[in-house]
């Protein structure tokens, strides 16, 4: 894929998951429901028509990590008023994923999410795919200090609020961006990508990377992807 040797699982004792498109394919209606939220409020917030929101929304995404540290540092945004308005949706789209709790629940070690969303929103979508028993916790943009992925502060804060030995953990994503950093800290990478022959409402620069030195795995369908790994045994303490 790179030429570069791709690292493995078998030392890893943490697994870390990004939450939204991720977690649940791309194609389910639910980030497009925030996606559009995020539109609407940036129209009211800027007094714009929607068009121009857009645009506006997708360019500060892509240059601050999040629209909404984009609106913070160009606009004076309060987070707070934003993230309630953002994640009001609807998570019933969302149905219980048997497969992928089951491939979790055999990984060995811990378990956390790394999300540029809330906690709330997390626990909300961690419950409809019956999933949240096998997560320890959620390290979401309140935790973060409101500084999105890719920033490493914000992996250096996760690392630190968890004991995390970065060389001892991977982390799956499906923004290659998002992977630049934990690899070169030292985190085994996986890419998700949308399912083959899924149409998929994404800007091209997000579905770019995956031929990225930066990323170890790429998948596009992840619970088939972890109930691959070759697992090797713990020794018990």
């Amino acid at each position: 894929m790179t030429g570069f040797p791709a690292r493995g699982f078998d030392h890893v004792e943490t697994w870390v998951f990004d939450l939204d498109n991720t977690l649940y394919p791309h194609h389910i209606n639910l980030w497009q429901q925030v996606d559009v939220r995020i539109r609407d409020y940036v129209a009211d917030f800027l007094k714009l028509p929607p068009e121009e929101a857009f645009l506006l929304q997708k360019d500060l995404y892509r240059r601050y990590g999040t629209t909404m540290r984009g609106l913070m540092t160009e606009h004076g945004l309060d987070a707070h008023d934003y993230l309630n308005y953002v994640h009001a949706i609807d998570h019933s789209p969302l149905q219980p994923d048997v497969a992928l709790g089951t491939a979790i629940a055999q990984l060995p070690g811990r378990k956390l999410i790394l999300t540029n969303g809330t906690r709330e929103h997390a626990n909300a979508v961690l419950k409809r795919l019956g999933i949240d028993p096998h997560f320890e916790d959620i390290f979401g943009i309140i935790e973060a200090e409101f500084e999105p992925k890719p920033s490493a502060a914000t992996y250096q804060r996760f690392f630190a609020r968890h004991a995390i030995e970065p060389s001892r953990a991977a982390m799956f994503e499906d923004l290659a961006r998002n992977l630049e950093v934990p690899h070169r800290f030292g985190m085994t990478t996986v890419l998700v990508v949308p399912e083959a022959n899924r149409a998929v409402e994404r800007q091209p620069w997000e579905l770019e990377g995956r031929d990225a030195a930066h990323v170890d795995h790429v998948t596009d369908n992840l619970a088939g992807f972890l109930a691959a790994i070759p697992l090797v045994p713990r020794k018990q303490p």
